[in-house]
C-alpha cells in the first residue's frame, strides 16, 4: 500500500513533459525530440534548450522515432526518478542503433553528478551538457555528430539565460513559467541542487518584467515565477551607486503584478526562513496574485531539521504560518515533507504528525527518505531509518493529510471563486477545469456560455473531493 500511496504523490510533482510542439516540423530538415522530469525549474529549462535549438534548425517532434536528436532532462533528487532516466536511456539506445546517426543527449541535475558514468561506463549517451552549459548546445552537438563524446557539465557564477526567449513546450496557451533565479545557497543535508545547480544568482529584473510582458502580450493569464528559492531573489543593476536600487522579490513580485489586472501571479519555492512580511502584504495587496504558498517544512521536530541544516526550528516554520494566515486568512499552504531522515525515532515521527494536524495543509509532497551520492548527509550521517518503518510512517502522514486535503475541499463548498479557464476537461468534453487563486482544481459544465481556454468566470462549490471542487458558472 505505502508503494501505490508513494507513487500517487510522487507522480503529482514528478511530472513527465514529453517533446514539446512546433507550428511546423515540416520547415526543419533536423528534428529533436525532449522529455523533462523533475521540478519545475527543469520544464523551464527544456523551453530554453528548445529556443537554443530552434535557432540551431532544430525542429521539435513528438515522436522519438522521427528525430535526430534525443534528449533527457533528468532530476536528481531523488533514487526513483534516477532509475525513470535510466530505463528511458535503455530504449534511446535500442532506437539508436536502427537509427545511424542519431544522438542522444542528457541534460540537467543527472548530467552535472553522473558525467563520467554515462558516457564512458554506460556508453549510453553522445552528449552530457550541465544546467549551465546550455549555450553550448551546438559546439557539443557538432562534436558529437563527428563521434567525439561531447560533455560540458562547468557550473557559472552569472549565467542565468536572461536574454533568451524560451520556446513554450506543451503549452496551454493559459499558463507559463518564468525563471527568476538559478542555484541555491542553502546546504541542506539531504539535496543536491547546489552541486548540481551552482550558487544563486538572481536574473535581471527588467528582462523577467520583459518576458512576462511578452508573455501577456501572447495571451497568457497566468505566469509562475520560479527559483530554487524565490525569496532569495535580489538584482542589483550592474552600474547602480549604491542598494537603493536593488530589486526583492517583493519589489519583483508587484511590478509583475503591476503589469495586467487580468494576469495571475504565482511563484515557488519559497523557504520558511527567508519569506518576509513584505511579500505577504504584496501579496495580500493585489488580487491577482495568487493566495497559495508553498512552504517546504521537511520535518516535524527541530533536531531534525538542524541535521538537515533547515536553519529554522519548528517554532519557527509554526509561527511563519500563523503569520500568513494572520494576514491573508484565505491563503492556502503547500508544503513538502521528507519522512524517516537519518536516525529520526518514532517520537520525532509523531511530532511531524502533530505539525501536520496543527497547519492542516491543502497539498503536500510526501516522500520516504533517499540517501543521495555527494550529499552531506551521505558523508554525514548513516541512513539507518529501515524501509518497512519509513513506508509505515508515510502512509501514516499521507493519512493525516488526506484527512486534512477533503476537510480543506469541502470547506469550499458554498463559497464562490473566480476560475480561470485552463482546458477541458479530461474526463468530460462537456466540462471546463480550471484552478481558482488557492491552486485547487476546479471542474463545472461548459453549459450554453461562449467561453474558451483564458477566459475568467465565477463559479459556485456545490461539492468537493479531496482533491477537485466541483461547481457551476454563477457569472462571466
Amino acid at each position: 500500500m505505502a508503494e501505490i500511496l508513494e507513487k500517487v504523490i510522487d507522480e503529482e510533482k514528478q511530472g513527465t513533459a514529453y517533446a514539446p510542439f512546433s507550428n511546423d516540423t515540416n520547415q526543419y530538415e533536423k528534428k529533436f525530440y525532449i522529455e523533462s522530469y523533475g521540478c519545475a525549474m527543469n520544464f523551464s529549462d527544456s523551453e530554453i534548450v528548445a529556443s537554443i535549438l530552434h535557432e540551431e534548425g532544430f525542429g521539435a517532434t513528438r515522436n522519438m522515432e522521427d528525430a535526430n536528436l534525443i534528449l533527457i532532462n533528468t532530476c536528481s533528487i531523488r533514487d526513483k526518478a534516477e532509475q525513470t532516466v535510466r530505463n528511458r536511456l535503455h530504449i534511446f539506445r535500442k532506437m539508436k542503433k536502427s537509427k545511424p546517426g542519431m544522438l542522444i543527449g542528457v541534460l540537467g541535475c543527472m548530467a552535472e553528478r553522473l558525467k563520467a558514468k554515462f558516457l564512458e561506463e554506460e556508453k549510453l549517451v553522445d552528449m552530457v551538457i550541465g544546467p549551465d552549459a546550455y549555450r553550448s548546445l551546438p559546439s557539443l552537438i557538432s562534436e558529437a555528430e563527428s563521434g567525439q563524446k561531447s560533455v560540458n557539465v562547468l557550473l557559472s557564477r552569472e549565467e542565468t539565460y536572461a536574454d533568451i526567449a524560451p520556446v513554450r513546450l506543451d503549452s496551454n496557451g493559459v499558463s507559463a513559467f518564468v525563471s527568476i533565479m538559478r542555484g541555491c545557497n542553502n546546504m541542506c543535508t539531504f539535496c543536491v541542487v547546489p552541486f548540481t545547480r551552482g550558487r544563486e544568482r538572481s536574473r535581471d529584473a527588467a528582462s523577467i518584467i520583459n518576458e512576462c510582458k511578452e508573455l501577456v502580450a501572447n495571451g497568457y493569464k497566468e505566469i509562475t515565477l520560479l527559483g530554487q528559492n524565490v525569496d532569495s531573489y535580489h538584482f542589483t543593476p550592474e552600474h547602480a551607486q549604491d542598494q537603493t536600487n536593488s530589486v526583492t522579490f517583493a519589489h519583483l513580485l508587484e511590478r509583475v503584478a503591476l503589469i495586467s489586472p487580468q494576469l495571475r501571479v504565482r511563484f515557488s519555492t519559497s523557504h520558511p526562513k527567508d519569506i518576509t512580511d513584505d511579500v505577504l502584504y504584496t501579496m495580500a495587496k493585489y488580487h491577482n496574485i495568487c493566495k497559495c504558498i508553498h512552504l517546504p517544512v521537511q520535518s516535524g521536530n527541530t533536531r531534525v531539521l538542524q541535521m538537515m541544516n533547515r536553519t529554522y526550528t519548528r517554532e519557527w516554520y509554526l509561527s511563519k504560518v500563523k503569520r500568513i494566515r494572520e494576514i491573508m486568512p484565505e491563503c492556502d499552504i503547500s508544503t513538502d515533507v521528507i519522512i524517516g531522515f537519518c536516525s529520526e525515532t518514532e517520537d520525532e515521527h509523531k511530532d511531524t504528525l502533530s505539525l501536520f494536524d496543527e497547519c492542516k495543509f491543502a497539498l503536500a509532497y510526501m516522500y520516504t527518505y533517499s540517501e543521495r551520492p555527494g550529499t552531506l548527509a551521505e558523508r554525514r550521517y548513516k541512513d539507518d531509518v529501515p524501509e518497512d518503518v519509513k513506508k509505515r510512517r508515510l502512509e501514516e502522514v499521507i493519512a493525516m493529510y488526506r484527512g486534512h486535503s477533503l476537510t480543506s475541499y469541502q470547506a469550499s463548498v458554498g463559497q464562490t471563486f473566480e476560475v480561470l479557464i485552463e482546458a477541458t476537461s479530461k474526463r468530460s468534453e462537456a466540462h471546463w477545469s480550471g484552478r481558482n487563486s488557492q491552486n485547487k482544481v476546479v471542474v463545472f459544465p461548459k453549459e450554453n456560455y461562449n467561453l474558451q481556454k483564458g477566459d475568467y468566470v465565477s463559479v459556485t462549490i456545490t461539492s468537493a473531493t479531496s482533491g477537485t471542487l466541483l461547481g457551476e458558472i454563477v457569472s462571466i
